[in-house]
């Protein structure tokens, strides 16, 4: 993606390692980022502003479980998630 995004993916394998896991660097797609970005502007516009981190994270964790029950989570699948659920969250009035 970028350097920043590679240089975070370094720092969370390193600080998982000095927790004794071990993990392979984080990879970001730009259509997953995309989709992110988007998520998390639905999120604080719909909901608060703070929310918008959250919200991402939580779509990290369910596309984690989705890779943990063998479904497919290819870069396109996993943008197409996030981009559902933005779109369901999109049509609904703000709070």
């Amino acid at each position: 993606m970028n350097k920043f995004f590679e240089d975070l993916g370094e720092r969370l394998v390193a600080a998982a390692a000095r927790r004794g896991a071990r993990i392979e660097a984080p990879v970001l797609d730009s259509a997953v980022a995309l989709e992110l970005l988007e998520l998390a502007r639905v999120a604080a516009h719909t909901q608060e502003r703070r929310f918008a981190p959250l919200a991402s994270f939580m779509a990290g964790a369910a596309v984690e479980q989705m890779r943990a029950a063998g479904a497919a989570a290819d870069p396109a699948t996993i943008a197409a998630v996030i981009e559902e659920v933005r779109k369901e969250l999109e049509r609904e009035p703000p709070v």
